[in-house]
């Protein structure tokens, strides 16, 4: 007992040296009572690979060696991870950084301190924010609000060459709040994001040096945001949702501020300058539900220039309007199918508009539990119409783009094998329709894949066969490829306790570009893998590659060879345990 003592304690004075040195990592406090007191685990390993080609060596060393080592502290379930990578003479060691993250919960009240992300509307706010955040959520009532450094700065000392451009810390901060259940909703949002223009050194501004340097002036930008989302139903048969957001966007908050009273009235909430812009974006949904059959008509639409500080990136400039439906027949018959128009150029100042139309159809049909057959087609055809300019009819983009998809299987299992056949077929087709282009180009691209594969599991002898065939012919720009797959594996678990896993893969490829380039590449594959105590993990592997040109018209005939060999090695252990007992309060130590 006394020397059990000694341990824990020279084990606690470890990690109090480390806790002073290394700050914590991220960590949820409302999983502390639920977490052990101390764990700590960690790996070692070697991986070490033979490389060897008959093109020579000129491109990569035919040796490698690679040592890891990783140590992981988790103190109530706090995480401390070290690494020591050793790679071909280049070494690397990771500790822990800073990063205090918590969202402890008292029964209906959520607390956000550190980087914390909070659900917002996809039109407003989807970024983590690192700072402060407040969120209640009751059965018909809720609200929320964050305040945080939404990006950091970037400010690398402008007289370093390898500086990197430069950029300013953006913080914001948001409320929502809603009404309703999951049938029946309301929910308003609010942003408002700035970038703080002292973030960065002020010789950054400087128009002189940012074009020596070419880097473009880091504008400054401000941005307020207002959203709100909503679903009306009728029962389960009738439902509308909807998501609009309008954001007010000032590209550079250095620019002059509109000398209008009619602007000038909001500068309390948001002060309009000439490089102020105000969008919308915005979707619609109308669903119908009756039985086993459910469709539904979709509108969306973001205006030109569309754009949240506190939003990913998204496409704007866009609006779509299309229809889904589902319907499934007898349980076992499932049909699906979806149409959508969608175009750009909202505001008439790009060159050109463009408008895409996509249509889908699909069925899918099981038959017991055995076997299954599916059928799909996609359509997609792409029309370029004038905008700010009128168009060539020369350079016009008109394409039809279809595919048909038709993929069986079957499958049949018990105790002691199974076995699982599949087919699958593709034909698709992109055609030009454009006449001034397809007869000069030979644009049209005609593709078709298919294969087959069947694998067979011997589970009493823990080994499993497969074997695969793929077939691909393309057609276009005046080229006709061919390629053709074969191959064949199979693996076993040997010994008693099917530590030892060996398993073997062999390939042969055959591509042909017309009648004048052929070739054929064959390899193979061997892996085998043994545990030792669940603990030790040794490892071997080993590829090899041919390719031939058998191009018969040719005098001169170009091949080569490769080899790679990999023997790893890993050990997993853990070196100190605490479990945490939830009907005592006595802690149990495993060494």
């Amino acid at each position: 007992m006394k020397k059990q003592f000694h341990r824990l304690y020279a084990a606690f004075a470890m990690i109090g040296c480390l806790l002073a040195s290394v700050p914590s990592g991220a960590q949820n406090i409302s999983q502390i009572a639920k977490s052990d007191p101390l764990l700590i685990t960690g790996a070692i390993g070697t991986s070490n690979t033979y490389y060897h080609s008959s093109l020579g060596s000129d491109y990569t060393t035919p040796f490698s060696n690679t040592i890891y080592a990783n140590l992981n502290i988790s103190l109530y379930g706090f995480s401390m991870p070290f690494s020591f990578y050793y790679s071909n003479n280049n070494v690397s060691f990771n500790y822990p950084k800073f990063s205090f993250n918590i969202s402890p919960t008292y029964k209906n009240w959520r607390l956000y301190l550190g980087r914390r992300s909070m659900a917002f509307s996809n039109y407003v706010f989807n970024l983590p924010f690192n700072g402060v955040g407040l969120e209640y959520q009751g059965a018909s009532f809720r609200f929320g609000a964050f305040y945080g450094t939404l990006r950091n700065a970037i400010n690398d000392d402008p007289e370093n060459p390898t500086a990197r451009s430069p950029q300013y810390q953006r913080v914001g901060w948001g409320a929502k709040v809603g009404f309703g259940n999951a049938s029946n909703y309301l929910d308003f949002y609010f942003l408002r994001a700035k970038d703080d223009i002292n973030s960065i050194s002020s010789v950054w501004h400087e128009t002189d040096y940012l074009t020596m340097h070419g880097i473009t002036d880091p504008f400054a930008q401000e941005n307020m945001v207002v959203g709100a989302k909503g679903r009306l139903s009728l029962k389960n048969y009738v439902s509308l949702t909807g998501n609009v957001a309008t954001s007010v966007f000032s590209t550079d908050i250095n620019s002059q501020i509109i000398p209008m009273e009619r602007f000038q009235r909001w500068d309390k909430i948001f002060e309009a300058r000439y490089s102020s812009l105000a969008r919308f974006a915005g979707d619609l949904a109308l669903n119908f539900n009756v039985g086993n059959f459910a469709t539904a008509l979709q509108y969306k639409i973001i205006q030109p220039d569309y754009k949240s500080l506190g939003a990913s990136y998204m496409t704007n400039n866009i609006q779509s309007l299309g229809a889904v439906a589902n319907w499934v027949l007898f349980k076992r018959l499932t049909l699906s199918g979806s149409f959508a128009q969608q175009s750009d150029n909202l505001n008439n100042q790009q060159m050109y508009t463009t408008k895409g139309f996509v249509y889908t159809a699909g069925a899918g049909l099981s038959l017991g539990s055995h076997l299954s057959l599916s059928a799909y087609y996609n359509g997609y055809l792409q029309r370029q119409y004038d905008g700010a300019a009128i168009i060539n009819d020369t350079i016009r983009v008109d394409r039809k783009m279809d595919s048909y998809t038709f993929s069986p299987s079957y499958s049949f299992y018990n105790d002691s094998y199974s076995h699982t056949i599949s087919v699958s077929g593709c034909y698709a087709s992109n055609k030009d329709l454009n006449p001034f282009t397809s007869a000069e180009n030979h644009t049209d691209v005609n593709t078709l894949s298919s294969g087959v594969s069947y694998g067979l599991g011997l589970l009493d002898l823990g080994t499993d066969i497969m074997t695969a065939y793929s077939h691909q012919e393309s057609v276009g720009y005046g080229y006709h490829y061919q390629t053709e797959v074969v191959s064949a594996g199979a693996s076993h678990a040997f010994l008693e306790d099917k530590t030892l896993d060996v398993s073997l893969t062999l390939n042969c490829c055959f591509n042909k570009i017309d009648e004048q380039n052929r070739n054929v590449s064959l390899g193979g594959d061997l892996s085998v893998g043994y545990t030792l105590k669940d603990v030790h993990v040794f490892s071997f592997s080993a590829g090899y590659n041919k390719f031939n040109d058998i191009n018969i018209l040719e005098d001169i005939n170009y091949g080569y060879s490769a080899l790679t060999m990999s023997l790893n090695y890993n050990y997993a252990f853990t070196l100190l345990q605490i479990k945490r007992k939830a009907e005592e309060a006595a802690a149990e130590i495993k060494y």
